[in-house]
């Protein structure tokens, strides 16, 4: 692929504004020698103003996603494409949510501009456990835990049961909740089927992947293949 095709992909400009990059010798390798749009060189010695090229397709990025954020492109409000430098926003292929927090919960949300990786993370054959932390509004009653893991909750407006869930009480009204699947308001919905309500929420792990304590609300990291390994290992659910 040519350069000024790459690097107008990775969201830095239009091929136009990039090959005026080039033109004002933006465009330089590592040892900071400039670069021509017909030149051939690994990606990872590209510099633009100085800074490592942003990687190539398959990128995987991990957020401390805030309250208040929706993971929507065309919210009017906050939304968390906002919380990542501009050009992510204009990467092809589209750099896209994996799943979705709503706005009033928080924690681990992922990005990936990989189809097929993001389909493979979401669909319900690969049983990816989603791990949540809640803080409910009435102390938790002691049967929730073995109705959860049942695999017989059905949820209001639902046609089919919820697959098992598994619950750890970490206080009279807090619990960590495993699940397996990505139905809409899932956890929530879940507490309500109990007579409780969840007062927030938050994601702390997807399969053995953490969300960690490098990460303040808001902030991002890219992810290693040996972190994405660690969305599809299996994790103790008890």
């Amino acid at each position: 692929m040519k350069l000024v095709k790459l690097i107008a992909n990775l969201g830095y400009g239009s091929r136009k504004e990039v090959a005026w990059m080039f033109r004002e010798g933006r465009v330089t390798d590592s040892d900071g020698e400039v670069l021509y749009a017909d030149d051939k060189i690994e990606h990872e010695r590209i510099r633009i103003d100085g800074e490592p090229l942003d990687p190539a397709s398959g990128l995987v990025l991990m957020m401390n996603k805030p309250l208040g954020a929706t993971c929507s492109r065309k919210d009017q409000g906050r939304v968390v494409y906002d919380l990542l430098p501009p050009r992510y926003r204009q990467r092809d292929p589209a750099l896209s949510t994996v799943g979705r927090l709503d706005r009033d919960t928080s924690g681990l949300l992922l990005f990936t501009d990989d189809g097929a990786l993001l389909h493979r993370i979401i669909s319900p054959r690969a049983e990816v456990s989603k791990v949540y932390e809640a803080t409910l509004a009435e102390d938790l009653r002691g049967g929730e835990g073995e109705l959860f893991a049942s695999g017989t909750l059905m949820l209001e407006s639902e046609t089919t049961p919820l697959a098992p869930a598994w619950l750890e009480p970490l206080g009279p009204r807090r619990a960590r909740l495993t699940v397996t699947e990505g139905r809409y308001h899932q956890v929530r919905r879940m507490f309500a089927a109990t007579g409780n309500r969840v007062e927030s929420l938050q994601r702390v792990a997807m399969g053995a992947l953490p969300l960690g304590d490098d990460l303040a609300p808001g902030q991002w990291r890219m992810l290693s293949a040996d972190d994405v390994a660690r969305v599809f290992a299996e994790t103790s659910k008890h």
